[in-house]
C-alpha cells in the first residue's frame, strides 16, 4: 500500500510490491514491482492506472519534463521474485527480465529508450539524475580506471588536523 506519511492515511492499497511514489506534475507516479508497471496512482479513488509495462523488477524513478527514468532488474537468485505476476507477465510477453534504465513517454507510455547494463550488474536499485553533469561515468572497482580518475591530490586537505 502507499501512505500518506502526515495522517498514516491509505492512498492505494492492494499493489504488488510497490515502489519510488513520486508526485510529478500534478500526479502521483509509482512503480509495482511485482507485476512489472509503471503508472498513476488517482486520488480520488485510490486505484492504480497502469501506464506501460517494464520487463523487469522496477525499482527506481525520476523523471525530466514529461519523460519518466525507471530502473528495472534481473531476478534474484532466491524466491523473492517466485509467485509474481512480473513472472507471468514476462512469459506472456515472450521477454526475459532485464537489468536496464528506460525512458517513458508520460503521454503515450511508450519506452522511447532502454539502455540495457550488462556483465555482474543484475539490479538497480535507484534512479537519479544529475542536472548540468555532461560527461558522467560510472567506475567499477575490478579495474585500474578508478586509480586514475580518483587522484588523492585532488581532495582538499582535511581541516582540524589531529597530532
Amino acid at each position: 500500500m502507499v501512505l500518506e506519511v502526515p495522517t498514516g492515511e491509505v492512498v492505494a492499497g492492494g499493489l504488488s510490491m510497490p515502489h519510488s511514489p513520486r508526485l510529478h506534475q500534478g500526479t502521483l507516479w509509482m512503480l509495482q514491482a511485482g507485476t512489472g508497471e509503471f503508472g498513476r496512482i488517482d486520488l480520488a479513488t485510490g486505484k492504480f492506472e497502469p501506464v506501460c509495462f517494464l520487463p523487469g523488477f522496477a525499482r527506481g524513478l525520476a523523471f525530466v519534463g514529461d519523460y519518466a527514468v525507471i530502473g528495472i532488474s534481473r531476478p534474484r537468485e532466491n524466491r523473492t521474485f517466485e509467485g509474481l505476476v512480473l513472472n507471468e507477465r514476462l512469459q506472456a510477453e515472450g521477454v526475459s527480465a532485464q537489468c536496464a534504465i528506460c525512458i517513458v513517454n508520460l503521454r503515450t507510455g511508450d519506452i522511447e529508450h532502454r539502455l540495457e547494463i550488462g556483465g555482474i550488474v543484475e539490479e538497480i536499485y535507484d534512479v537519479n539524475l544529475l542536472p548540468g553533469v555532461i560527461r558522467p561515468m560510472a567506475l567499477g572497482f575490478r579495474n585500474d580506471e578508478i586509480r586514475f580518475a580518483v587522484k588523492p591530490e585532488a581532495l582538499p586537505e582535511p581541516t582540524g588536523a589531529m597530532n
